[in-house]
């Protein structure tokens, strides 16, 4: 098992920071293929839902994990020729599939914590909380997860607003103290 982690490490922390730092689906995430990466603007352009192409950008941390995996990407995984494209090799030299990264995503949540059943989807919950906290901006962070439906987004983060309505209710004084 060491020796397997030692091979797929990079590859590993690549697909953690992605899903972690763009919010992006594991679908999006597998589906990807190395001309969907762009340096230039750190971009990726991902197949949402229903057949729409969107392009999400990354940061720093991303686009250094990113280029490391992808400098060592053929010399480790030695991909087949039908799946010479695909950004994110298995072990058997063909694109990752959703339940890999399932697998994936569940060993190292569980060296980290037994507390909680951490998800690809908890990754992207997780980026969602963080921008929406960060922006304040719902329409922004619909946009981003790929929502078609605000009110899907505005669903899952209206705690969130709970604690912001909470913590201003004494910001308008009606008389002076």
């Amino acid at each position: 098992q060491k020796k397997y982690h030692e091979k797929t490490k990079i590859r590993d922390l690549a697909i953690m920071t992605l899903l972690l730092g763009t919010g992006i689906r594991v679908s999006e995430c597998v589906g990807l293929d190395m001309e969907d990466v762009d340096f230039k603007n750190n971009g990726i352009k991902v197949h949402r839902k229903g057949g729409s192409e969107a392009i999400v950008y990354f940061g720093d941390e991303v686009e250094e994990a990113l280029k490391e995996y992808m400098e060592h990407r053929i010399e480790i995984f030695k991909p087949i020729e039908a799946d010479m494209d695909a950004l994110f090799l298995s072990s058997m030299h063909r694109r990752m599939s959703v339940r890999a990264v399932e697998i994936l995503v569940k060993k190292y949540a569980s060296l980290t914590t037994t507390l909680k059943h951490i998800t690809p989807h908890k990754l992207r919950s997780t980026y969602g909380t963080q921008l929406y906290k960060e922006t304040g901006d719902i329409y922004l962070v619909a946009d981003v997860l790929g929502h078609r439906d605000v009110n899907t987004t505005k669903k899952h983060y209206a705690a969130i607003d709970d604690e912001k309505k909470i913590k201003i209710r004494n910001a308008v004084q009606l008389r002076e103290k």
